[in-house]
């Protein structure tokens, strides 16, 4: 009778973890804008600075379109290069030795909407692993699980805006928020990686949304 009760204990745990994860995210998602207007986003243009190191800062800008087009261009000296991007059957990014764009046949283009948005419908598991400190505040800590990839998740726990997302190979720390349109999005974002030189801070001033880009925007 013991055993049976500790495997109901076990069972209902595991399902409020679950809910409590679903709930957050719901939470997230109602409070950034709306499942609705998340969906109803087809298009964004990111601008504005990135840092890399301590000295080295470049006009950004990021273009980007469902389902997963993508380009990536920096300002140099006054000149616009393209270091990155997803033309929708290529992957192409800077080779720095060779001070070229190349293609990159193993390039895998990340979706345009986050994991977190509609996750059941991607075959994401979500478990809640309980609170835990982003600097000085509080945040909800949520793990998405699909095969082997797992994601971690940072909701402050007043506001519900993601604070921080750790990858496999990459940790960003998201804050900044302001509405754009009907949606709450980050003007600043820090990423720091496990690869050579990977790291920067990217400083927005401008995003604007369901622009109609030029039909070559995503050419290389």
């Amino acid at each position: 009778m013991k055993k049976l009760l500790l495997l109901f204990v076990l069972i209902f745990s595991q399902l409020s973890f679950a809910q409590t994860a679903k709930e957050i995210i719901d939470k997230n998602i109602e409070l950034s804008g709306g499942l609705t207007n998340w969906k109803l986003l087809n298009s964004v243009l990111l601008q504005g600075k990135v840092i890399l190191g301590i000295k080295d800062e470049y006009p950004i800008k990021i273009y980007q379109q469902r389902p997963n087009l993508t380009k990536t261009l920096i300002s140099i000296s006054g000149k616009e290069t393209a270091i990155e991007g997803f033309d929708g059957n290529k992957g192409y990014a800077m080779n720095y030795a060779a001070n070229k764009l190349q293609v990159y046949p193993e390039y895998v283009p990340e979706s345009f909407d986050n994991d977190f948005i509609e996750w059941e419908n991607k075959g994401f598991d979500a478990k809640y692993l309980g609170k835990e400190k982003v600097g000085e505040i509080y945040c909800h800590k949520v793990e998405l699980t699909k095969n082997v990839n797992k994601n971690i998740y940072f909701f402050d726990v007043k506001t519900y805006m993601l604070l921080k997302e750790v990858k496999k190979d990459e940790t960003l720390v998201y804050s900044d928020y302001k509405k754009v349109g009907n949606l709450v999005m980050s003007f600043r974002i820090e990423s720091s990686s496990s690869k050579k030189d990977g790291d920067y801070v990217m400083i927005l001033n401008r995003i604007d949304v369901n622009k109609v880009f030029p039909a070559n925007i995503f050419k290389f």
